[in-house]
């Protein structure tokens, strides 16, 4: 897991996919932290990816690092985390989001991947499957 989120921050950014009905949705994420073993992103819920999320957890990621040569692909279920705890953690590690969401406000959310598939592209090594 260790990893995966080192890869992922390295590339700087991700493109997260979730489902909108029958609709594929896709936008860049910048937030991912392991927090108590468990791989974390963080967005506010008050925006239409966390509507989509709680409809429908199954979710992928896509990271590419930045010489274009290797790429993460991260596909899991994503589980709201309503504890202060983890919120805590995620804005330390991302102290710029401390002006836009607190630990205590009823906006900032923080999920977590649950029977996550990991899997390491390159055009020039075979893929290589992590699960957690």
């Amino acid at each position: 897991m260790e990893e995966i989120k080192n890869f992922i921050k390295e590339c700087g950014a991700y493109f997260l996919a979730t489902v909108d009905g029958d609709e594929p949705k896709v936008r860049p994420f910048g937030t991912i932290e392991i927090f108590e073993g468990k791989l974390y992103i963080q967005t506010g819920k008050s925006k239409n990816v966390s509507k989509q999320i709680q409809k429908n957890g199954k979710v992928q990621l896509c990271a590419m690092n930045k010489t274009c040569n290797k790429w993460l692909r991260l596909s899991g279920t994503l589980v709201r985390d309503d504890r202060r705890e983890p919120k805590v953690h995620m804005l330390e590690a991302y102290p710029e989001l401390k002006r836009m969401y607190s630990p205590d406000d009823e906006n900032t959310e923080v999920l977590y991947f649950k029977d996550a598939t990991a899997t390491f592209c390159s055009f020039t090594e075979p893929p290589r499957t992590v699960k957690f």
